[in-house]
């Protein structure tokens, strides 16, 4: 299953997600690729890669000097891999424009690497080329949507850009699912907010909401996922659940299933 994790707005818990759904998922069992599309690295980073050994990065693969095999590093989590993200990535975009098939250079890469249970993408934000690659190359999106006044805003356009590549360039892209993230119980705005994204897209809203949590904040600065730095943590245990319902929402074939 090829899952790109995508919002243009910053700030919403994408990398955070990222990193521990691709854990939580692999502590289930199954092999899981994470692709690191954000130029600042983060999920990298937060699971310890040192930017001194990312000497073969997504950038080298979407340039097609590597393959996707060559750049994958492994990681002190079991069974899940990385291919990392370095600071050139911030001019692909621009290199890319010209190219053939400039949309599908991360689906091709995909497409002639070795199999693995799960591809997790953390995309960067914005709506722009290397989104769009990931958008391609993906089989579902997972949404990640901050408990907060703005948070619907955006969202139709993200809806609306993940429609026109369904049309246009990927006829098999769905939704896998919104997953609620930096929700507090005491706060009755981010309780309404939350009431009010159910109200609008109804089962496309995992149940499960990852709540603000000081653990999750503090894990990438010790270069490990939550889930590794305190198992315990609200955050973690929230991210366990979620990847739960991802499971559920995907057949053990890989295949997306109705929510």
């Amino acid at each position: 299953m090829r899952i790109a994790i995508a919002n243009q707005k910053g700030g919403v818990g994408k990398t955070t997600t990222a990193i521990n759904l691709a854990t939580a998922l692999a502590a289930t069992g199954r092999s899981v690729l994470l692709l690191d599309m954000d130029a600042q690295g983060n999920a990298s980073t937060g699971l310890g890669i040192d930017r001194r050994a990312r000497t073969r990065s997504i950038y080298e693969v979407l340039l097609e000097t590597v393959t996707l095999d060559e750049a994958t590093m492994a990681t002190a989590v079991p069974r899940l891999s990385i291919v990392p993200s370095t600071a050139a990535l911030a001019g692909a975009e621009v290199e890319l424009v010209g190219v053939e098939r400039r949309n599908r250079r991360l689906a091709d890469a995909v497409a002639a690497a070795q199999p693995y249970d799960f591809i997790i993408t953390d995309c960067p934000p914005s709506l722009g080329l290397l989104t769009l690659n990931a958008l391609v190359a993906a089989e579902a999106v997972l949404v990640p949507l901050q408990c907060e006044f703005f948070a619907l805003e955006g969202l139709s356009q993200l809806l609306g850009t993940i429609e026109r590549v369904r049309d246009g360039l990927n006829p098999g892209l769905r939704l896998l699912g919104i997953a609620l993230t930096m929700a507090d119980k005491r706060n009755r705005l981010s309780e309404q907010v939350a009431a009010d994204v159910r109200t609008v897209m109804g089962a496309q809203v995992f149940a499960t909401a990852i709540p603000r949590n000081v653990r999750l904040s503090e894990a990438p600065s010790h270069g490990m996922p939550a889930l590794v730095y305190d198992l315990r943590c609200l955050g973690s245990m929230a991210y366990i659940e979620l990847a739960k319902e991802v499971l559920g929402r995907t057949s053990t074939t890989g295949a997306l299933v109705d929510a």
